[in-house]
């Protein structure tokens, strides 16, 4: 066995006991003990027609591309998305809670069958391949899959999967073929705090409590690495 196998596969094992015990420990450091989750995310399959959505869906393709699939690298892609994930985002988007000028007033005209619609229309769609800048992919792909565990940082495969796929009915976002520059952002934006607004956030989506303690410990580096890869992946 190779070395670098051997590694990855080290990392891999790592991973699945940070998947069961760093995510709770992080959104308990990032939340606090009065901040424990009150809501299950939106559930949009059992309501959802993707080809309603695929109407429903026709002026988001303006920023997000034909079938999801974005061309300006400042706007997220959304096909083969989580449904749960577009769904809670659209809401939190509608409320104010994620901070907009584009997509509240957007999102602030869907009822909730429209939301259910396009949610799963993305999801059903497939991501068109994005390359990796050369530069960068390899430390990224270390941290994907291995973490940092000086930082405390655990691997993204943890939540996100090993392909970048997400957990489609936990609410964890697919990362593969992402728009790097997008992803860079969103990093930044956890860090800093404005991705969202106000303390609701942490009842209504759990999930990005994890990610404002993680976006926290990388480095700008790695915030780039990691984004070049992600956007790589198949």
């Amino acid at each position: 066995m190779s070395q670098t196998l051997k590694a990855v596969l080290v990392g891999l094992t790592a991973t699945v006991a940070l998947a069961c015990t760093t995510p709770r420990a992080l959104a308990q450091d990032a939340a606090g003990p009065s901040a424990a989750s009150t809501e299950t995310p939106s559930e949009p399959f059992s309501t959802g027609k993707v080809e309603a959505g695929a109407t429903k869906s026709a002026v988001c393709s303006s920023c997000h591309g034909p079938n999801g699939n974005s061309t300006n690298p400042e706007w997220p892609r959304l096909a083969g998305q989580s449904a749960v994930y577009v769904a809670q985002q659209l809401r939190l988007f509608s409320s104010g809670i994620r901070n907009n000028p584009i997509m509240k007033p957007l999102a602030g005209t869907l009822k909730d069958q429209d939301i259910s619609d396009i949610a799963v229309y993305y999801e059903a769609q497939t991501p068109s391949g994005l390359e990796a800048d050369p530069s960068y992919w390899q430390a990224g792909e270390a941290l994907y899959l291995r973490g940092d565990e000086a930082k405390e940082v655990p691997a993204c495969v943890a939540c996100h999967g090993p392909v970048g796929r997400g957990n489609l009915t936990g609410g964890y976002p697919a990362l593969r073929a992402q728009q790097s520059v997008y992803v860079i952002k969103q990093l930044n934006d956890y860090a800093s705090g404005a991705r969202y607004t106000g303390p609701d956030v942490l009842k209504v989506n759990p999930n990005a409590a994890m990610m404002l303690t993680i976006a926290k410990r990388l480095s700008a580096e790695q915030i780039r690495d990691v984004a070049s890869y992600v956007q790589g992946m198949r």
